[in-house]
C-alpha cells in the first residue's frame, strides 16, 4: 500500500501548475534576451525547433520542482503480514433422519429445519473442522471431518429421511460412530452436537454407555431434543384423501439426552420450533468459540530515493544544457 509519511508537503504540488501559468504569461518576458527587428532572416523550421527545445527545458524545470515536493512527502510502500494462530475445534453434527423427522411442527419439517440451521452454523465456523453423521435404525457417516465448507454444505443438502427398511432411532450407535471420527484427532477441543426427536429403540449400544465412552476420549456432547410439546402434525398418505396431516404424540426421551450431555460435560437443549432451534445453535456457537491469535508485521520500502535520484540528475543536467546549448550568461 502506498502512503506518505509527511503528506502535507503534497499541498505544494498545487503551486506547480500556478507557477507554470505565471511563467507562460509573464515570467519568460522577464528573462534577458537579444532583440531582433525581424525574424525573417531565420529559418522557420529552426525557430519551431528552438521554441520546442526551450519549452521542453522549461517544462523539465517544473518536473524537477514536482519531484522535489514528492520526495519531501516521503512516499513509501507498506505490506502488512499477518500470522494467525487458530486453536482448532473438531465438531461432528449428528442428525436424526428417522421417519419421525417428517413432523411438520418445524417448517417445512423437522429435518429440513435442522439442515437449514446447521448450514448457518457451519458457515459461522470457517476455521474449524466439521463432519456429519446421520442415523436412524443404523448410523452412517455423511461427511468426514473437513475444512472444505463447500463440500460440507453440499453433502448436508443431500441428507434425507431414511426409507422404511432402515427406520428407527439408534442414538447410542450414532454416538459411537461419531466417537470413531473424533477420538484420534489432535484438536484442542472435540465436540459432538446430537439432534434427535425420539428415544433410543435400535442398535447394540445404549446412549448412556456411549456417552461414557465419549467422556473417556475427552469428547463433549451437546444434545438437542427436537419437537413441540404434546401433539405434532405429521403427514400421512391416505389411499382415499391423499396426503393429509394427522396429530401424533411427540415421543422424545429428554431424560436420556440430558444424561448424555451431563456425562460428557455438555448441555441439553429443547427446541420446539425453528426459531428456538436457531437460538440453540447460536448458544452452542458462542460456548465453543475458536481462539485466534493474530500477529502483524509490516514491511516498509522507502521510495523517496527513487525520486531524489532522477531529480538530482535533472538538477545537474539542466544548468549544463542552459549554459552549453543556449549560451546563457550568468552574472
Amino acid at each position: 500500500m502506498l502512503e506518505f509519511q509527511q503528506p502535507w508537503w503534497l499541498l505544494l504540488l498545487a503551486l506547480v501548475p500556478l507557477l507554470y501559468g505565471w511563467y507562460v504569461r509573464r515570467g519568460q518576458k522577464l528573462e534577458g534576451v537579444i532583440r531582433y527587428s525581424s525574424l525573417a532572416l531565420f529559418d522557420r523550421a529552426s525557430l519551431r525547433s528552438a521554441r520546442l527545445t526551450v519549452g521542453v527545458l522549461q517544462g523539465l524545470k517544473f518536473v524537477l520542482l514536482a519531484l522535489l515536493v514528492l520526495a519531501l512527502a516521503r512516499p513509501r510502500v507498506t505490506d502488512v503480514i499477518r500470522e494467525t494462530k487458530v486453536e482448532v475445534i473438531d465438531i461432528i453434527l449428528v442428525l436424526d433422519i428417522s421417519s419421525s423427522m417428517r413432523a411438520a411442527d418445524f417448517k417445512p419439517n423437522r429435518l429440513e429445519a435442522a439442515k437449514k440451521v446447521a448450514e448457518q452454523f457451519i458457515m459461522d465456523r470457517p476455521h474449524d473442522r466439521i463432519g456429519i453423521v446421520v442415523f436412524a435404525g443404523e448410523s452412517f457417516i455423511q461427511c468426514p471431518l473437513t475444512h472444505d465448507t463447500d463440500v460440507l454444505l453440499n453433502l448436508l443438502t443431500q441428507v434425507n429421511i431414511i426409507d422404511q427398511e432402515h427406520d428407527g432411532t439408534a442414538i447410542g450407535m450414532a454416538i459411537a460412530n461419531a466417537i470413531n471420527r473424533l477420538r484420534d484427532t489432535e484438536a484442542a477441543s472435540k465436540v459432538m452436537i446430537l439432534l434427535s426427536d425420539g428415544s433410543n429403540n435400535a442398535g447394540e449400544l445404549d446412549p448412556t454407555t456411549a456417552a461414557q465412552l465419549a467422556q473417556e476420549f475427552g469428547i463433549k456432547i451437546y444434545t438437542i431434543g427436537a419437537g413441540t410439546r404434546g401433539l405434532a402434525p405429521y403427514p400421512v398418505n391416505d389411499p382415499i384423501w391423499g396426503q393429509r396431516m394427522v396429530s401424533v404424540e411427540v415421543d422424545l426421551d429428554e431424560e436420556t439426552l440430558r444424561e448424555v450431555a451431563s456425562i460428557t460435560g455438555g448441555q441439553y437443549f429443547r427446541a420446539t420450533d425453528q426459531e428456538s432451534l436457531a437460538e440453540i445453535y447460536g448458544q452452542i456457537n458462542q460456548l465453543e468459540r475458536t481462539e485466534i491469535e493474530i500477529s502483524e508485521f509490516m514491511n516498509v520500502k522507502e521510495l523517496y530515493s527513487w525520486i531524489v535520484i532522477p531529480a538530482s540528475v535533472l538538477g545537474l543536467i539542466l544548468p549544463v544544457v542552459g549554459l552549453g546549448i543556449f549560451k546563457k550568461v550568468i552574472g
